[in-house]
């Protein structure tokens, strides 16, 4: 089936309205629909999640033509955009491209993937894109750019339902290197646990920084992990609902088996 020109595309970030991988999207975003916005935070959100600034103003500041920087999170960016900016909604919202991965676990911490959750709250299709890096100063933005537009016209003509957004993982290869798309579970990712590092300025005073710890054991076929670590696009359906069913069912049955 052929892919019909949207009429009208949102674009945000995590990594602030001046970064690399949002002048990529632009890119491609432009492949894809007539009319491209853009309101994306006006600095780094990185690890911000779906926060929402509730406890201060936000302040919007025109950047160009259907352009906006906000004194906010990613979500606030998303709220900002569908309440304030935009006059007719986007008929698709995507979030990125973020710099790294953004794979299992880390997703839950994810400014990136936190925009396009907060698009369900509005009802409008939301994709997540992230470019995989194997060092921070190399970053392969050209393989996200040239594999996007086929990826999301492909997923667009499937379909998905309302209550999810999709989270793409591009792998650390070129683009003409890159395995097929595949769609993914969320798995665990590589995170293995938070470092938190004390310093002492010069007045003799401690601060600290929180860092990621990240191993590289191998997650469980068909996870996004597993995928991208192995070349391939990996498009992982996420959704709010979060309860681990088995474990439910399992402290029903022990407290029904206690109430015997």
């Amino acid at each position: 089936m052929s892919f019909q020109k949207l009429s009208r595309i949102l674009i945000t970030n995590d990594d602030g309205i001046d970064a690399p991988g949002l002048l990529a999207l632009e890119e491609v975003a432009r492949e894809l629909a007539d009319e491209v916005w853009i309101v994306a935070p006006d600095q780094d959100q990185s690890g911000i999640s779906h926060a929402l600034s509730i406890h201060h103003p936000l302040r919007v500041t025109a950047r160009g033509e259907r352009t906006f920087s906000v004194s906010g999170t990613p979500a606030d960016c998303v709220a900002m955009a569908l309440r304030q900016l935009m006059s007719e909604p986007p008929q698709l919202i995507l979030s990125g491209i973020n710099k790294g991965a953004n794979l299992g676990v880390e997703t839950v911490f994810s400014g990136t993937v936190g925009a396009a959750m907060a698009g369900l709250l509005f009802g409008v299709p939301s994709i997540a894109l992230s470019q995989a890096l194997t060092r921070r100063d190399s970053v392969r933005w050209e393989t996200a750019r040239q594999l996007a537009p086929d990826v999301i016209r492909k997923v667009w003509g499937l379909g998905w339902e309302q209550g999810a957004c999709l989270n793409i993982n591009f792998p650390d290869v070129p683009a003409a290197e890159a395995g097929p798309m595949q769609f993914t579970t969320q798995g665990a990712g590589r995170i293995d646990t938070l470092d938190v590092t004390s310093r002492t300025d010069m007045r003799e005073r401690d601060y600290f920084w929180l860092s990621i710890h990240r191993h590289d054991l191998a997650d469980v076929p068909g996870s996004e992990t597993h995928v991208v670590m192995n070349g391939g696009v990996s498009v992982t359906p996420l959704r709010f609902e979060r309860t681990d069913t088995p474990m439910l069912e399992q402290l029903k049955a022990r407290c029904e088996d206690r109430s015997a």
